[in-house]
């Protein structure tokens, strides 16, 4: 408990330091065009990213950085050493003034320790796949490009819309982009929509399962007792993954319609059809079973064979609490004697009886599943992009038509546009950067056996997180500030907008994809993209190549120095 104490301190003072390392990003443009003044704009950087907790709502990037270590290789001092090495590497860039990557720093200094974990429990016979989740890793380097690509081919777009003379044909292309960035988001949601509908399901774990014991079988040949056991388990398997599936085909067409209903009509309709009645008792089992302190037994299990038999002996055993449970949502029996029967399988510990019954008591799986429908909801992003849009055109047709438009006008126009783009960037830095430590923090508690999953966060984490940030950005970071905002090249009032909307849209758009970027590197692509749009000459390529190699060097230094950390750790942490 102590151990898992100082990681959670330590995240958060990780947290903060990123606040004065990478949350200056989000104000660096702002303040170099005299738009606010530097305290106004913390102020004003630090209101945003909050904001961005009632807008990502379903954690993506947390979840993402969260598994980029399988389960039976996050241990608390792999998380520690982890930690440790992403402080000192954000420690020493942001002394030299070098804007490097927290996401990869994290991400780098967790794979890294895991790896020196592996290597100490099974030496050199290890498969690297089997550590660390090759997709999240591979989709990460290529964003370290992808990123600050996207972000300077926004920019310059958004740049030559701008200075466009025709006022009727820039508002066309505001309106026609618009339309088609809100038909990308609305997929999205869809997309994430269906997603979660089949995690909530289990299709992923019973396909996984199926493909597992497939696998076992071919290797066995068809020979012995063991064969036949598998080939049983496997049917069982395909029988719920059948039954999954067509529970999830009936309420598809619902979550397709989502925008004209929403998530608790969907759910509702899926609870009164009995789509949700097998589920709900596994789910219902799950609850249960680890108020009785499973998940305790699960974090203990790589400690030592002992602790491993026991949890396994436990995990088969409460399997038959859906016997019970079953009952007691059917009505039949009530809580005392659900506990009673469960008791008879798989004894709860006495402290642990009132927690059992509360979680049967407060048990609501219309609630459980509507929750993770509405995780997808882009309603509020979408209605921002439209509203973003629409203050673009009214400005537009306010300046060119009603006013006479002057070099005067004109950069009074985009110092207020600035304060709206530094806002979104600020948003979409709030719902990458602050959801990094969400991450760690989450597995540091399933680690511990405090959670079951991720999904299963306590509130209090995303909202310590949002403030150490904020307080972080509030401290400093000037450094980074001076090299983003004037040392890459110098911003205008328009320029300023264009990058800071181009480097939202790309944190929105990573963002909705679960992928880890750096803020950093989009925005300073997005910085790039405006001072090309001049001329090649007007970016100060020295700068950027010595910014390009911070980002490539962050992953492999970070999870080497981490990988040394987790050796000096384990000579004082077990």
């Amino acid at each position: 408990m102590t151990l898992l104490i100082i990681i959670i301190a330590l995240a958060l003072i990780f947290d903060y330091i990123n606040g004065f390392h990478d949350a200056a990003n989000s104000i660096a443009t702002v303040v170099s065009t005299k738009v606010l003044t530097p305290f106004q704009a913390v102020l004003w950087a630090a209101l945003f990213n909050t904001v961005a907790f009632w807008i990502f709502k379903d954690h993506a990037v947390a979840n993402s950085i969260s598994k980029t270590v399988y389960k039976e290789f996050i241990t608390l001092p792999v998380i520690f050493s982890g930690l440790l090495a992403a402080i000192f590497w954000n420690l020493l860039t942001w002394w030299y003034g070098i804007p490097s990557s927290s996401s990869h720093t994290l991400i780098g200094g967790f794979a890294g320790a895991a790896i020196a974990h592996a290597l100490s429990i099974k030496g050199i016979n290890f498969s690297w796949a089997k550590i660390v989740d090759a997709d999240t890793i591979i989709k990460t380097i290529l964003f370290i490009f992808l990123a600050p690509l996207i972000g300077i081919v926004t920019s310059m777009f958004i740049t030559v819309v701008t200075i466009m003379r025709n006022i009727w044909i820039r508002i066309g292309i505001i309106v026609l982009t618009t339309l088609l960035t809100a038909f990308l988001f609305d997929y999205f949601e869809n997309s994430k929509m269906n997603e979660n509908a089949q995690k909530f399901y289990g299709i992923d774990k019973y396909k996984k399962e199926v493909a597992t014991l497939k696998s076992e079988l071919t290797n066995l040949n068809g020979y012995g007792e063991t064969d036949t056991i598998l080939s049983k388990k496997l049917q069982l398997t395909e029988e719920k993954l059948t039954k999954a599936t067509a529970s999830f085909n009936s309420v598809h067409p619902f979550i397709e319609n989502f925008d004209n209903t929403s998530a608790n009509y969907i759910a509702k309709v899926a609870k009164d059809s009995g789509w949700l009645d097998l589920v709900a008792v596994s789910k219902l089992k799950d609850e249960v079973r680890n108020a009785n302190d499973f998940l305790v037994l699960e974090a203990k299990a790589p400690e030592n064979d002992s602790a491993k038999n026991e949890y396994n002996k436990a995990k088969i055993i409460t399997e038959e609490y859906k016997v019970p449970v079953k009952l007691f949502l059917a009505g039949t029996i009530d809580a005392d004697s659900t506990v009673a029967l469960i008791n008879q399988i798989y004894p709860i510990q006495p402290k642990n009886i009132e927690k059992v019954k509360a979680k049967l008591a407060k048990f609501n799986i219309e609630k459980v599943f509507s929750d993770e429908i509405d995780k997808a909801d882009n309603t509020m992003i979408v209605n921002g992009i439209f509203g973003a849009a629409l203050i673009f055109i009214l400005i537009y047709l306010y300046v060119e038509k009603i006013k006479t438009p002057t070099a005067l006008t004109v950069g009074n126009m985009f110092k207020k546009l600035q304060l709206f783009s530094s806002a979104a960037f600020s948003i979409g830095h709030g719902g990458n950067d602050a959801q990094k430590v969400m991450g760690i923090i989450g597995a540091a508690l399933i680690a511990s056996g405090s959670i079951q999953d991720f999904a299963s966060l306590p509130s209090w984490v995303p909202v310590a997180c949002y403030l150490a940030i904020g307080l972080g950005t509030m401290s400093g970071g000037w450094k980074i500030v001076k090299t983003m905002g004037s040392k890459i090249t110098k911003v205008t009032p328009l320029e300023g907008v264009a990058a800071e909307t181009a480097g939202a849209f790309t944190l929105f758009f990573t963002g909705q994809m679960g992928i880890p970027v750096s803020t950093t590197h989009t925005i300073t692509g997005s910085i790039i993209g405006v001072g090309a749009t001049k001329r090649l000459s007007a970016v100060r390529w020295g700068v950027t190549t010595n910014l390009l190699w911070a980002w490539i060097l962050t992953i492999p230094v970070s999870a080497t120095l981490a990988a040394i950390t987790y050796f000096i750790v384990t000579l004082f942490v077990k």
